[in-house]
């Protein structure tokens, strides 16, 4: 007498495998709202900190620097959890390798980016002199980190867009493609140094934009891992 495996959606949202590559989906979701929310939140109880003039990296220098450098590393980690799960669940040949391999450097660059603390510039922390007062290795390595990590997340993008396009997803192709691009170009402001709200704000909405685009790809994937 055998036994018969019953193969229905519900059945196999229900398969060990695919209930774990759901939950590490599920982390691409997180991610965004604890980095956008910590970074928000303590953006708005530091004293002299200005969300026009200064990036959130900056949160992470003076005496309250942990929180940010924690949101750095939790945030890292669950993009590293998503980059894990985009692996197991991105079905198009194009973009199969690449994609979550560079989506996981991503993650290791908000690591890094955490590890390695900017330098206190542009008046914050609070009593901190105007422009940049130190340059250190520590604030080198963050820019560094960053850099590195932005460009591995903007070709991921474009990885997972060739993916969408050979499906012919047209819409899911082009938003990634304007994701990582805009992201890219708005952290090129950032990094050359020139401060106020025409390089800050529009870094800040890409970064909005690419939790958002995360977390959307996420719930995509989510949805498609049972079928």
């Amino acid at each position: 007498m055998t036994q018969r495996t019953i193969d229905t959606p519900a059945a196999r949202a229900c398969d060990p495998a695919t209930s774990l590559t759901r939950s590490l989906l599920g982390y691409g979701v997180l991610a965004g709202p604890v980095y956008v929310l910590g970074s928000l939140g303590q953006a708005l109880a530091s004293e002299g900190f200005d969300l026009t003039r200064h990036s959130w990296s900056l949160l992470s220098a003076g005496e309250h620097g942990w929180i940010h450098i924690t949101v750095f590393l939790v945030t890292g980690l669950m993009v590293l959890a998503f980059a894990a799960g985009l692996r197991r669940a991105w079905r198009p040949a194009r973009g199969r390798t690449w994609g979550p391999r560079l989506m996981a450097a991503y993650g290791a660059g908000l690591l890094g980016g955490g590890v390695m603390v900017a330098d206190p510039a542009m008046g914050y922390p609070a009593g901190t002199p105007e422009g940049v007062a130190t340059v250190s290795w520590h604030g080198i390595m963050h820019l560094v980190c960053g850099g590195l990590g932005f460009i591995c997340f903007l070709v991921a993008a474009f990885a997972l867009a060739r993916g969408f396009a050979a499906e012919g997803r047209r819409g899911w192709a082009a938003f990634s493609r304007i994701t990582g691009a805009v992201f890219v170009v708005t952290f090129a402001g950032i990094a050359s140094g020139a401060g106020g709200p025409a390089t800050v704000l529009p870094f800040t909405a890409a970064v909005i934009l690419t939790w958002t685009w995360m977390a959307a790809l996420a719930v995509h994937l989510y949805r498609r891992a049972g079928e």
